[in-house]
């Protein structure tokens, strides 16, 4: 159990899982292709599902015993994950939160000229164009839309709540 802990460890941390070690250590249990599939599935699920929400080991093994594994296989499999649970955990938070980044900014203001029996109104419109650096891949993407003035105020004065909470989080 241990040692198919440790190659499902060593999966949730992107260094690669070794598929002819894990079938070798299923196949004294043998285990078909589907069983270790599962398996894998299973202790992944309950490995990483523990380190996201910060549950330490004595209490998965008393979880994982009440749901009928093994003493020595819920043991095995929380010694692995106490000793693996800060390198997982940096791992989920290196990839939780991935922003895009504003690379630029282009905007046009536009006077729309639309005729009324009575007048002709000018309804200027605000047209934005946000170029997205995603992180990842390093590519810029083009987002673009158009708001009225109005909404074009709101999103400004929003924006500015925002950068002053940012700057007094900063200090």
């Amino acid at each position: 159990m241990k040692l198919l802990c440790v190659q499902v460890m060593k999966d949730l941390l992107e260094e690669g899982i070794d598929y002819d070690k894990v079938y070798k250590i299923t196949s004294d249990a043998k285990f078909e292709t589907g069983d270790v599939k599962a398996s894998v599935a299973a202790l992944s699920f309950v490995l990483s599902s523990a380190a996201k929400y910060a549950v330490d080991g004595e209490t998965l093994a008393n979880e994982l015993q009440q749901l009928g594994l093994p003493k020595e296989h819920s043991t095995s499999l929380c010694k692995t994950y106490s000793d693996g649970l800060e390198k997982l955990q940096a791992q989920f938070k290196k990839k939780s939160l991935r922003l895009s980044q504003l690379d630029s900014v282009e905007w046009r203001v536009d006077y729309i000229l639309s005729s009324s029996e009575l007048k002709d109104v000018n309804e200027p419109n605000v047209q934005l164009r946000l170029h997205i650096k995603d992180r990842s891949t390093g590519s810029v993407k083009p987002v673009s839309f158009t708001v009225s003035a109005e909404k074009f105020r709101v999103l400004l004065n929003e924006l500015k709540q925002a950068d002053g909470i940012m700057e007094n989080l900063g200090s």
